[in-house]
C-alpha cells in the first residue's frame, strides 16, 4: 500500500500531460485543479498510512525487489512534502508563462512522485530509483526555458555535479549487496569493516552532493535558472531535502561508524558559515536565498552528525516552510521589477501584503522568537553543544550570518522606498502581475498558505506541542542550557544589526574583485574550473587528437594501401582480361566463319521445306473436296475403318 503515495503524482501527472486544451484561463484554471488535487490526497492518504504503519512489497526477482515502509520520520516527511508542494504548484499554474505550462506542471507532479519513492524506501534498490527520478526531473526542470541556452547548460551542470555525488549512493548500495545478499536497510545492521565505511562515506558524499554541501554548492546558483516555482519546490521539500533526509533516516548506522559523524558535522558547519557569508553578499536574490539553503541544511548536517536526527527533521520542517514562502516572494518581486538585483527592488509600497508575507518568513530564517524557525535553530544549537563547543560556536556564527542575510533580503526586496515616485503612488495590490487579475489572488493566496505553515511551526516553542511531536515522532530532544541561549540571541541581534546596515547603505560589493569572488562561492566555481573541468577538457582534447592520429591514421593508412594494391592489381588485370578477350574474340570469329554457311543452309531449309509441305497438304487437301456424294462416303468409311483397326490394336 505504502507504494500509493509516490505512484499518485504520476498518475494526476499523466493525466495533467493528456488533459483537453483550452483558453489560457481554463487551462490555468484545470492545471491548478489538478495539481491540488494531487497534492492534497497525496498528502491526506500519506497521514493515513503513517498512522497505520503502511508497508509494501514488490516482487522483482529474487533476492531483488522493491519494499516501502513509513516509519514515523518517513511518515511524516512523506506528509510534509505534499503539503509545501501544494501551495508552489498553485502558484505555478498561474505565474509561469503560458509556453511549456502543462509539460511544466506535469514534471513537478512526477518530481514530488519521485520525492516520495525516496521517501518511503526501505531498501537501497528502492531509493536509487526515486532517488534517481529526482535527479532527472530535476534536470528537465532547471532546463524548462530550453530555447535559452545558457539554461541547458546550467541544468547539465548540477545534473553532473549530484551525478558524481551518486556514485557514493550506488557504491553504498554494492557494499551492502555484497555483504547481506539483499539491498534492505535491514542489513545494515550486519555491516563492518571496509564495507561499512564504504557504506558510510559513500552515503555521505552522495547527501553532501544533493544537499548542496561543500564542495558542491555551486551547483545550487546554477540551478536558479529554473522558473521561481522550480525554485522554491527544489529547494524547500524535494531534491536538496533528500540529502538530510537519507541522513536522518539511516543516523542510527551513521553514528555506530567511528569518524563518520565528526565529518558529518564538519561538512555542515563549513558549509553553513561560508553558505552564510556568501549569501550576505549576494545581490541576487535567488541566489542569495539559494546560498542560505546549503547554509541550513549544513545545520542539519550538524544535527544529525550530533546524533539528533529529530532536531535535524524539525528543522527541515520550519525551512521547508520559509523557504518556499521566500522564493515565491522572489518571483513576484521579479515580476515587478524584471529583475533579480536586490538594489532594483524596495516594494514595501508597491506590494504591501506580499511584503508582511515575506516578512514572517524571513524572521522565521533569521532565527529570531517565537518563530519556528527560531526554536528549530536554537535546537540544532543544544545538539551541536552536546557534542562540542567549536560545533556549537559554528552554529552560533552561522545564526547570526543567517539573521543578517535574512534582514538584508526582507528590506532590500519589500522595505520601502526611500524616495516617492509615480510609480510609487500609482502602484497597489490590485495591479496584475500576469494579464489576469486572478493570477495575483492565486499567488498572494499560496503564500498565505505557506505563511500560515511558518506560524504553525511556532508551536514549537510551547512545551506541550513539543512533547507531544517528541513522542508521536520518536524523536529525542537535547536540553538546552540558559547560556548558549542567550549567546545565540545576541548573535541574532547582531546579524539583523549588520543586515540592517547593509541594506541601507545600498553595498552591492561590485560585480568583481575579492567580495565578488566570495559572493561566488568563495572562488569554488573557479577553482573547479581549474582543477577538474579544465583538465577533462585538455584531457579530452588529447585524446581527439590521439583518436585522430593514430587510429584514424591507421584506418586511412589501410585504406591507402588497399588502394595501391587495387590500383596495381586492376592494372595487370586489364592487360590480362585484354589478352583473354582478344583469344576469345578470335576462336568465336573462326567458329562463326565455319559454321556461318552449314547455319544458314539449315535455318532457312527449314522454313521454306515447312512453307511448302504445308502449301502441298492444301493443295492435296482441296483435290479431296470434288463435290461427289460417293466420294464423301468411301473417305467416311476407310476413316471408321482406321478408326477401328487402332481401337483393336490398343485393347
Amino acid at each position: 500500500m505504502a507504494f500509493v503515495l509516490p505512484l499518485l503524482p504520476i498518475l494526476f501527472a499523466i493525466a495533467t500531460a493528456v488533459a483537453p486544451r483550452g483558453s489560457e484561463d481554463r487551462q490555468r484554471f484545470l492545471l491548478m485543479g489538478l495539481a491540488v488535487g494531487a497534492m492534497a490526497l497525496t498528502a491526506l492518504i500519506a497521514a493515513f498510512g503513517a498512522a497505520n504503519g503502511w508497508t509494501g512489497h514488490i516482487a522483482w526477482h529474487e533476492p531483488l525487489g522493491l519494499t516501502a515502509a513509513l516509519p514515523p520520520l518517513a511518515g511524516a516527511m512523506a506528509i510534509l512534502v505534499p503539503l509545501i508542494a501544494l501551495p508552489v504548484l498553485a502558484y505555478a499554474a498561474f505565474h509561469e508563462e503560458g509556453r511549456g505550462l502543462r509539460r511544466l506542471v506535469a514534471i513537478l507532479l512526477v518530481f514530488v512522485g519521485g520525492m516520495e519513492l525516496l521517501v518511503v524506501a526501505a531498501d537501497f534498490l528502492t531509493l536509487l530509483i526515486g532517488w534517481e527520478l529526482v535527479g532527472v526531473c530535476s534536470y528537465l526542470l532547471i532546463a524548462h526555458e530550453w530555447r535559452e541556452r545558457e539554461n541547458t547548460a546550467s541544468s547539465l551542470y548540477a545534473f553532473l555535479m549530484t551525478r558524481f555525488g551518486d556514485l557514493g549512493l550506488f557504491a553504498a548500495a554494492m557494499a551492502v549487496f555484497s555483504v547481506t545478499g539483499s539491498f534492505s536497510y535491514g542489513g545494515l545492521a550486519a555491516m563492518e569493516g571496509a564495507p561499512a565505511i564504504v557504506v558510510g562515506f559513500g552515503l555521505l558524499l552522495a547527501a553532501a552532493s544533493k544537499s548542496g554541501q561543500i564542495p558542491f554548492a555551486p551547483w545550487l546558483f546554477r540551478a536558479m535558472a529554473g522558473p521561481t516555482s522550480v525554485s522554491a519546490l527544489l529547494h524547500a521539500a524535494t531534491m536538496v531535502a533528500a540529502g538530510a533526509f537519507i541522513l536522518l533516516r539511516l543516523e542510527p548506522f551513521l553514528a555506530s561508524m567511528p569518524g563518520l559523524p565528526g565529518a558529518i558535522i564538519a561538512v555542515g558547519a563549513a558549509t553553513a558559515l561560508s553558505g552564510g557569508i556568501v549569501a550576505l553578499l549576494q545581490t541576487h536574490a535567488k541566489r542569495l536565498l539559494a546560498a542560505s539553503t546549503s547554509a541550513h541544511y549544513g545545520l542539519m548536517f550538524v544535527a544529525v552528525g550530533a546524533g539528533y536526527p529529530g532536531v535535524a527533521f524539525f528543522h527541515l520542517v520550519a525551512h521547508a516552510a520559509f523557504k518556499a514562502l521566500l522564493f515565491l516572494a522572489a518571483g513576484l518581486a521579479h515580476d515587478k521589477t524584471g529583475s533579480y538585483d536586490l538594489s532594483t527592488m524596495r516594494l514595501g509600497r508597491a506590494l504591501p501584503l506580499a511584503g508582511l508575507l515575506t516578512l514572517i518568513g524571513a524572521l522565521s530564517l533569521a532565527g529570531l522568537p517565537p518563530l519556528g524557525g527560531g526554536w528549530t535553530k536554537e535546537a540544532v544549537l543544544t545538539a551541536a553543544e552536546h557534542w562540542s563547543l567549536w560545533a556549537a560556536g559554528a552554529v552560533i556564527l552561522s545564526g547570526a550570518l543567517s539573521a543578517a542575510y535574512a534582514a538584508r533580503f526582507q528590506l532590500s526586496a519589500f522595505g520601502l522606498p526611500e524616495e516617492e515616485s509615480e510609480d510609487d503612488e500609482d502602484a497597489g495590490e490590485t495591479a496584475p502581475l500576469w494579464p489576469q487579475p486572478r493570477a495575483r489572488q492565486v499567488e498572494i493566496g499560496a503564500m498565505v498558505l505557506l505563511a500560515v505553515f511558518v506560524l504553525f511551526t511556532s508551536l514549537l516553542w510551547l512545551p506541550p506541542v513539543r512533547t507531544s511531536a517528541e513522542e508521536l515522532l520518536q524523536a529525542t530532544l537535547p536540553e538546552a542550557s540558559v547560556a548558549t541561549l542567550v549567546l545565540s540571541l545576541i548573535g541574532v541581534g547582531l546579524g539583523l544589526l549588520i543586515g540592517t546596515l547593509i541594506a541601507r547603505q545600498h553595498l552591492t560589493f561590485g560585480s568583481d574583485g575579492p567580495a565578488a569572488e566570495v559572493a561566488h562561492w568563495l572562488g569554488l566555481p573557479a577553482l573547479i574550473d581549474a582543477a577538474i573541468t579544465e583538465p577533462v577538457l585538455w584531457l579530452s582534447r588529447a585524446a581527439a587528437k590521439l583518436d585522430d592520429r593514430l587510429i584514424d591514421g591507421s584506418v586511412r593508412a589501410v585504406a591507402l594501401g588497399g588502394r595501391g594494391v587495387s590500383w596495381i592489381l586492376r592494372l595487370k588485370g586489364e592487360a590480362g582480361a585484354e589478352g583473354l578477350a582478344a583469344q576469345a574474340t578470335g576462336l568465336v570469329g573462326i567458329v562463326s566463319l565455319a559454321t556461318s554457311r552449314f547455319g544458314e543452309w539449315l535455318t532457312d531449309g527449314f522454313v521454306e521445306g515447312l512453307a511448302q509441305t504445308v502449301g502441298q497438304s492444301g493443295r492435296d487437301a482441296r483435290r479431296l473436296q470434288t463435290g461427289f456424294s460417293h466420294h464423301y462416303y468411301t473417305i467416311a468409311t476407310l476413316g471408321a475403318g482406321a478408326a477401328i483397326i487402332l481401337l483393336l490394336s490398343l485393347s
